[in-house]
């Protein structure tokens, strides 16, 4: 809005002239959404707290410290996400820009799935939310509207392709099944960040280091200098991305504030199911869906680990793991809440240089 707004008035005050450049913007949105999370936390997490008698259902057979230290802990803090993250966006990015309302719907689509989960957990007082077929055809069709939408904004043969790293000169065509491929990362990335996040700080974090490398690949991409000398598949516009993926950094930083062990607010379904959503939107318009799976790989495991589980279990009556998602496992295992969520920021943080590095490696 304010890009909008002081257009024309850059010429006549030479101040304005900050707003024409991406990386003020996407500082200045990063620095809003922190803000915005910091004051409103407080007042959201009373409120929560007042109209969720007992917080969050905890999962009787999960695990049983589980039941005694997050009793009581109010959930839904995912709304404090989303709103430091849409209002940071609408602020400082280019409103004209497609690219940004693709993303933020897939978001808020998302995120409006999650709290209706969230509701239904709470107003039920029962860990079961919204039943998963209903929740994954609804993610589907939100999934296959956008991914259409962002094939129609990318210009040239690109828009159906599905590139990989290093090797720059593959590409899979997809034709008209591509929004099926988009589709796919949106819905899979939303689930696998919601089976991540099941420790306090656990799931935010990696968010925010995925967020941050794709902030610097959607600037990269959307710059046809930078992206004929590094050799990517340049995509016009794309680059106001990084002003949402900085927004998004921003409002997890000032989650992670309330959400740090012992957490006084989870995210959610509402937010856990609108972030992984958004890292998909993200890595599908600027074409580095598989590049996801880099540096998102911590997610990848935990999704894995829990199809791997469920698998062998039906299979042969056994368990793989002491319990799944693998994060529960090593709490089986003894290993205490903050080592393990430590660890696996570490494991997200190499995988996020990992990302980068797909970047230069061609």
């Amino acid at each position: 809005m304010l890009f909008t707004l002081t257009r024309g008035l850059a010429d006549q005050f030479i101040l304005f002239n900050l707003f024409r450049y991406l990386t003020f913007r996407s500082a200045a949105a990063c620095i809003t959404a922190m803000v915005v999370s910091f004051l409103l936390g407080p007042t959201m997490i009373r409120w929560l707290r007042s109209v969720q008698r007992g917080g969050q259902p905890i999962r009787s057979d999960g695990p049983e410290r589980h039941l005694i230290e997050k009793k009581g802990t109010p959930t839904m803090g995912g709304v404090l996400i989303l709103a430091a993250v849409t209002g940071s966006t609408l602020l400082w990015a280019d409103l004209r820009n497609g690219f940004v309302w693709a993303v933020l719907a897939v978001t808020l689509g998302y995120g409006a799935i999650g709290f209706a989960d969230d509701y239904l957990k709470l107003s039920r007082r029962n860990p079961k939310g919204v039943s998963g077929r209903t929740k994954l055809w609804a993610q589907t069709v939100i999934g296959l509207a956008v991914a259409i939408w962002i094939m129609m904004l990318t210009r040239g043969p690109l828009a159906t392709e599905l590139t990989f790293p290093v090797f720059k000169e593959v590409m899979i065509p997809f034709g008209i099944f591509f929004p099926l491929v988009g589709c796919f990362f949106m819905v899979g990335f939303s689930n696998a960040v919601n089976l991540t996040d099941g420790l306090d700080g656990l799931a935010i974090v990696p968010t925010m280091i995925a967020a941050a490398v794709f902030a610097l690949i959607a600037y990269l991409v959307g710059n046809r200098i930078f992206a004929d000398y590094l050799q990517l598949n340049p995509v016009a516009g794309v680059g106001e991305l990084a002003v949402f993926c900085s927004a998004l950094i921003g409002a997890g930083m000032g989650f992670l504030w309330f959400n740090a062990p012992p957490a006084a607010v989870f995210m959610g379904d509402t937010g856990s199911l609108a972030l992984g959503g958004a890292l998909g939107g993200v890595a599908v318009a600027v074409k580095h869906e598989i590049v996801l799976l880099v540096v998102g790989g911590l997610f990848v495991v935990e999704t894995v680990s829990v199809i791997v589980q469920v698998f062998w279990y039906k299979r042969t009556g056994k368990r793989v793991f002491l319990m799944a998602p693998l994060h529960h496992h090593f709490e089986k295992k003894g290993w205490a809440e903050p080592t393990i969520v430590i660890r696996f920021w570490i494991i997200a943080m190499i995988l996020g240089l990992a990302g980068l590095a797909t970047l230069k490696i061609r």
